[in-house]
């Protein structure tokens, strides 16, 4: 549920000192600032400084984005593989960054390590880029003496993730950019050209056909009170948006709405999957328990339906019931994903069988991207065909009109 949280809260710096009275400092995320006093407290740090943080942002100097914690990773895990100090391998990546954000952050992280925190606990004073998927990995590392094989790990998990949201949104922002140009150049069209057609209509003395009239009297509308529906309409996008970041009911259900559309909601459905097993995968090979492991596992997957069904999950696992019983109760998975993790749980290699379904729906979720775009491409050509074409034959129906009868 770490992204939950993350989207409902606010980043908040600050700065204090622990129970020893040392100077410490870093990043929390709350819903206010009395929250982050008294999640400070139960730390045993008392507040010299507390302020908000733009998100995205740390300390100015750029935006740090999930791309760049995964090559981070991907670098450390690296840096530790090839024997280099913990302490020396910040210096090294962060150093020569060209992130200044990043920079910052990572050499953040560097000063907590050298003060004697250990990595985890210098991660967890960051949750904005580090969640609990991270901090439970990289905790397993350090306990098990093996952090640069667990780094290795939680950056293919990144990559791999990041890759799949790079395909969604690949499918979504391509038939989204071909409405709204479709939306401008009618609206061009309405407001400076049929205007011209309509001036010269008035000269012909005789009445218009019915879908002419209808367009020049679309095309006076949208030039009169054109505005009103522009700030309508950002009005109710905006609200929509604000709406749809603070309240989980609504989330839950256009998640929810969102699995049901054809062909989109197939594909948001598979990303879905393969989160899941993907986190679970990586999760359960880095040792942690299953129970621990599903409550990270919720938060990644990216849709509420599927996170309210997993820690559904966690709570009959809790109690004593089979992975593969619990994810059947929950009615979201196919039989074969249900199957595969059956398997695992009998032979002892759930982290194994669970890799396989997350490889198999990411080549899935690759595969049908590609197929939507190649079907989308004549649809939407055919969409802007009939809005721009329609245009052109209302405003030529007169003098086809007046060609007859001549």
């Amino acid at each position: 549920m770490a992204e939950t949280a993350i989207t409902s809260s606010i980043p908040f710096v600050w700065e204090g000192t622990d129970r020893k009275g040392k100077k410490v400092k870093g990043k929390s995320m709350a819903t206010n600032e009395a929250a982050v006093r008294a999640d400070l407290r139960r730390q045993g740090v008392v507040p010299s400084r507390i302020k908000k943080q733009s998100k995205g942002m740390f300390g100015g100097g750029g935006t740090i984005a999930p791309s760049d914690i995964a090559i981070f990773m991907r670098q450390l895990a690296t840096m530790l593989s090839a024997g280099i100090p913990l302490v020396q391998s910040f210096e090294i990546v962060g150093s020569g960054h060209e992130n200044a954000a990043m920079q910052k952050l990572i050499m953040a992280v560097k000063g907590d390590v050298e003060g004697g925190s250990s990595l985890t606990e210098a991660f967890s004073k960051h949750p904005l880029y580090f969640d609990d998927l991270v901090l439970n990995l990289v905790e397993a590392g350090e306990q098990a003496g093996a952090l640069e094989s667990l780094l290795d790990k939680i950056a293919t998990y990144k990559e791999k993730t990041e890759a799949l949201k790079k395909k969604i949104k690949k499918a979504l922002t391509y038939p989204a950019a071909v409405l709204v140009v479709a939306f401008v150049v009618t609206a061009i069209l309405l407001i400076f050209v049929i205007p011209a057609f309509e001036d010269l209509f008035k000269g012909f003395g005789a009445d218009l056909p019915t879908f002419t009239r209808m367009i020049i009297d679309l095309s006076v509308f949208v030039r009169v009170k054109g505005w009103y529906i522009v700030i309508l309409a950002g009005a109710g996008v905006s609200a929509f948006l604000y709406f749809k970041k603070r309240s989980r009911p609504m989330r839950h259900w256009l998640d929810r709405l969102s699995l049901k559309l054809p062909i989109i909601g197939g594909i948001l459905q598979k990303a879905a999957i393969a989160r899941y097993a993907r986190t679970l995968s990586t999760m359960f090979a880095a040792g942690v328990p299953l129970v621990e492991a599903l409550e990270s596992v919720a938060g990644a997957t990216g849709n509420i339906v599927y996170e309210v069904g997993v820690l559904e999950m966690r709570d009959e696992v809790a109690t004593g019931q089979r992975l593969q019983q619990a994810m059947e109760n929950t009615d979201l998975f196919p039989n074969m994903v249900i199957q595969m993790i059956a398997v695992g749980e009998e032979s002892g290699s759930l982290d194994d069988m669970s890799s396989k379904v997350a490889d198999f729906y990411e080549e899935d979720v690759d595969n049908a991207v590609d197929n939507l775009s190649s079907l989308l491409e004549p649809m939407i050509m055919a969409i802007l065909g009939v809005l721009v074409g329609g245009l052109v034959v209302a405003m030529y129906l007169p003098i086809f009109k007046m060609g007859s009868v001549i």
